[in-house]
């Protein structure tokens, strides 16, 4: 019988994305991935810290299942928009690099990481009305059984190990899927780039954590103090299979 998750890498994935993940994976670790509870299965939401590009990757090559990313739109919208983003908010903003420096670099990186982004099938993520698109394809994919893996870390300067602020999409989109009949689980997951660990909490139903009738800034405190706990926890002996 073929294997559950080759069939649905391939809904997600076309043929030539698939063979660049083949090739990438020969160069970059698999991580360590650590389990505190059930593994996401479908229709879950996943927050991630991001490490630069370090966690959207390894997610990408080494974590199963069926499941499209939210990103910023600007990463999805050409080639132009691509190159801008990255040269300046990306490479010099957040990463510190010499903006002439990161000028140069991206005329090369920005045609590749496009194709790669294309290759994601990346959710893009806006900041005016348009996100009612992003809701509308989450709420869609959730439906067909994906899951919804999100970065809500503030990193306008930059990405740190002790994540410094949440941003709080991740309870619209819990609050639309309420509404459809769809209690998301909620998962944490931390990227520790020392030990190449991902650390996945147990999950938490979102009606659970509606429950606690915290407004949404608060909520948004109270998962960042969580993920920031899972950031310090010790290195499991060994990795749980996924």
């Amino acid at each position: 019988m073929r294997n559950r998750h080759v069939e649905k890498e391939k809904k997600n994935r076309k043929l030539w994305f698939r063979v660049i993940k083949k090739i990438l994976r020969l160069f970059i670790k698999k991580p360590v991935f650590v389990y505190l509870g059930e593994k996401p299965k479908s229709q879950s939401i996943i927050l991630s810290n991001h490490v630069g590009a370090s966690g959207p990757l390894k997610l990408e090559l080494y974590f199963q299942g069926n499941f499209r990313f939210w990103g910023t739109h600007e990463m999805n919208d050409g080639l132009i928009s691509t190159y801008k983003y990255l040269s300046y908010t990306y490479f010099h903003k957040k990463k510190g690099w010499n903006l002439v420096a990161s000028r140069v670099f991206c005329l090369i990186a920005a045609p590749l990481l496009n194709l790669f982004y294309k290759g994601l099938r990346l959710i893009p993520t806006y900041t005016d009305v348009r996100l009612k698109n992003t809701l509308k394809t989450s709420l869609q994919e959730m439906k067909d059984g994906s899951n919804i893996i999100i970065f809500p870390e503030d990193s306008h300067d930059g990405y740190h190990d002790m994540l410094k602020g949440f941003y709080a999409g991740f309870s619209t989109l819990g609050n639309l899927c309420l509404k459809h009949g769809i209690d998301t689980p909620i998962y944490l997951a931390y990227y520790n780039r020392h030990n190449k660990t991902f650390t996945f909490d147990k999950p938490v139903l979102y009606s659970e954590l509606k429950s606690l009738n915290l407004n949404k800034n608060q909520l948004s405190k109270k998962l960042l103090d969580r993920m920031n706990e899972l950031g310090t926890l010790p290195v499991a002996e060994e990795e749980q299979p996924i």
